[in-house]
């Protein structure tokens, strides 16, 4: 291996390599840890800088990552309020212990040795997410991350003493230094595993959801008609709702738009319940503002929005006449955003089947809607077109045309 030449340096490899491995998962990516070198003899062995903050290299060969051991200490508020120390001096346990979990804070060696001075083998056994030291609490992206791990590792449980040491940062302001950029990214790599509500009821739990969410906190005990809503309680239900939709695998977007779908009912005023009359604009209007607070990506926004506005009104789909069907086609955008529609369906599914007992329930009026935009996009507008004496004339006949079409398809 490059480097081997200098006596003092030593490689190992670190982080989720090395936990997935323990775990009898899928390893994907492999980081190292070099001790004992500077950055003048890692650039002579033939690696590449790429590192910003910290010096990180590329191996001349595979482009594996290779960071130097390094210290952190604490200079101010957020995830960027460190300096960084790295120097041939530091040592791996140094290094280790900078680190957030005891399971992330293995090292192997090249030999296949492992150097695990925290035990983190043994919480890996005992599914615990434990932090390393109490530095964890210097960095408040960790309670992101450690909500997304429980999304993942789905047997794992938080140990009482990092819950702990969550809250207290919660209550110490750290998770108001956090940047939305960051928030957003955690966010969105916890509702792509396997079991996204627990990402959130950890973050619920610490004290977390309220300051980075406050439209989805609030939902947790609120009621809903038990008639349609068996599980009752709204934050139930978007939880249920968000776990079918990773368990369908489906895409970010849908994903997004599962969780932010009702957020309106944690405004629905308190003698009006456990009715929610008028909750969809009221959710249109806070996936808003969460959507530009988070800076979250458009197809997620767009998506959510237009799930947050017409998800009630699709349940009246089997009821609707030939003409209304069309317009509401034409209000969700379908003729020209099919892969949106098809989205917005998916979503819908899953806000019906996100309920207690009700997880395989028919989707008739999903199926009904989208058989009518087949029906309708069976015209063919351009041959109308030609066909029409005005312009003025071209889109009333076209719509005349599909409605027919539609109606040709009704029971």
């Amino acid at each position: 291996m490059p480097g081997c030449e200098y006596s003092a340096m030593q490689i190992y490899q670190v982080g989720g390599a090395v936990r997935d491995r323990l775990l009898g998962l899928p390893v994907k990516d492999r980081d190292y840890v070099v001790v004992g070198a500077t950055p003048e003899q890692m650039l002579a062995a033939g690696y590449r800088a790429v590192g910003k903050d910290f010096p990180v290299f590329l191996h001349p060969d595979t482009q594996q990552e290779h960071a130097l051991a390094r210290t952190e200490r604490k200079t101010g508020k957020g995830y960027k309020g460190f300096s960084v120390y790295a120097a041939p001096e530091v040592t791996l346990q140094e290094d280790l212990a900078r680190r957030d979990f005891t399971m992330n804070a293995i090292a192997e060696a090249d030999d296949g040795s492992l150097i695990d001075p925290f035990n983190g083998q043994l919480d890996i056994q005992k599914k615990l997410l434990r932090h390393v030291t109490d530095a964890f609490s210097e960095d408040p992206v960790r309670i992101l991350r450690a909500a997304r791990f429980l999304a993942r590792f789905t047997e794992f449980t938080v140990a009482p003493e990092t819950m702990l040491l969550m809250r207290e940062m919660v209550d110490a302001g750290e998770v108001d230094a956090l940047v939305a950029e960051r928030v957003w990214q955690e966010i969105a790599k916890g509702l792509m595993e396997k079991q996204p509500s627990r990402m959130f009821e950890m973050l619920r739990e610490c004290g977390a959801l309220k300051v980075i969410l406050p439209e989805l906190d609030r939902l947790w005990g609120v009621p809903q008609t038990a008639t349609y809503h068996p599980e009752v309680d709204t934050g139930i239900h978007v939880m249920m709702v968000i776990d079918y939709s990773a368990k369908q695998g489906y895409s970010l977007p849908v994903r997004f738009a599962a969780l932010t779908h009702d957020l309106g009912k944690g405004t629905t005023p308190a003698d009006v319940l456990p009715r929610h009359i008028g909750h969809e604009l009221r959710s249109v209007d806070l996936i808003r503002e969460v959507v530009a607070r988070l800076r979250v990506p458009n197809d997620c926004k767009d998506l959510a929005q237009v799930v947050a506005k017409y998800h009630g009104k699709l349940h009246a789909a089997r009821q609707m006449k030939a003409s209304t069907l069309l317009q509401f086609l034409e209000e969700l955008d379908a003729f020209r955003q099919r892969m949106r529609f098809e989205d917005f369906l998916l979503a819908c599914e899953c806000d019906s089947r996100g309920r207690l007992g009700l997880e395989d329930c028919p989707l008739a009026d999903a199926e009904h809607l989208a058989m009518a935009l087949q029906a309708a996009l069976t015209v063919d507008a351009g041959a109308i077109a030609k066909q029409c004496s005005s312009p003025a004339h071209i889109k009333q006949s076209v719509a005349e045309a599909r409605i027919h079409a539609i109606q040709a398809i009704l029971p």
